[in-house]
């Protein structure tokens, strides 16, 4: 049986990940797309994290190469488009996996510095933008499928204010997207992670001098479903859908992907 998104071309943007006990969102989604017959570009600020996802693509027996991204650079993004079509042709896959918060100095909105609030602009908005502009002529020719990920806190009151804005503006992006593409059979979706036990999340966390186990039993006790966090695979398998045919006739969608932690508590 032929995989979910056999013979397309995904460029996976954030496809490494921070060090950490556990696997992120991007390089589960990156493994897993490779796992359903696309090839990847796995691209990533840290070449070095890039190469590792790599690795473990070829491992088992996929097609994947890395290109070294600073995503908020349009020079650095209009060249990672510009290898991924001299290497592979075409284009009809765009995962936009880059974000932060805490390791960006967030904070709440008296006491953020300009220079962090820039930071988390860069990196959690105009890191989309700018992979989304460059992409999207080869996109338009492909019918391709670019998926935003977002955040649970799109939806909550959560505290830090960059955070909170920028993945906010990223789902009116998507919106946005969808709209002025859906002509071109171009679908733009979003995915709002809720608590994960992703690298991002609990390492920032354990940098700040909280046990680990404290950190992360306090996240799954928020957790309805099941009473744990989610992973690194639970938002991989969310845009596998999106990213696949079987997703066809959904864009402009911003998915929560949260063990019910929405429907239970809301904002």
């Amino acid at each position: 049986m032929a995989g979910r998104v056999e013979g397309k071309v995904a460029i996976v943007v954030g496809g490494g990940q921070t060090p950490g006990e556990t696997i992120g969102n991007g390089r589960a989604t990156a493994i897993l797309l490779a796992r359903e017959g696309a090839r990847v570009v796995v691209a990533d600020r840290r070449l070095e994290s890039a190469e590792d996802t790599v690795k473990m693509i070829r491992g088992e027996g996929g097609e994947a190469m890395t290109v070294a991204t600073d995503a908020t650079s349009e020079a650095s993004v209009r060249e990672l488009i510009a290898r991924t079509l001299a290497g592979y042709g075409t284009l009809n896959i765009l995962h936009n996996n880059v974000g932060a918060s805490i390791a960006l100095g967030d904070a709440v909105a008296i006491d953020i510095t300009e220079e962090a609030f820039d930071r988390s602009f860069a990196m959690n908005l105009k890191s989309a933008w700018l992979a989304s502009k460059h992409a999207m002529p080869a996109l338009r020719e492909s019918a391709g499928s670019i998926v935003n990920i977002s955040s649970l806190a799109v939806l909550q009151a959560y505290p830090l204010v960059g955070y909170k804005t920028m993945k906010t503006a990223l789902v009116a992006l998507t919106h946005n997207l969808a709209a002025a593409n859906a002509q071109y059979g171009v679908r733009v979706n979003a995915i709002l992670p809720g608590l994960m036990n992703t690298p991002m999340a609990i390492e920032a966390r354990v940098a700040q001098g909280r046990p680990r186990e404290e950190v992360v039993a306090m996240r799954d006790a928020k957790i309805p479903l099941g009473r744990k966090m989610g992973t690194g695979w639970d938002v991989a398998y969310a845009a596998l859908f999106l990213h696949s045919d079987e997703a066809r006739f959904i864009t402009g969608v911003a998915l929560p992907v949260d063990g019910g932690e929405w429907v239970s508590y809301g904002g």
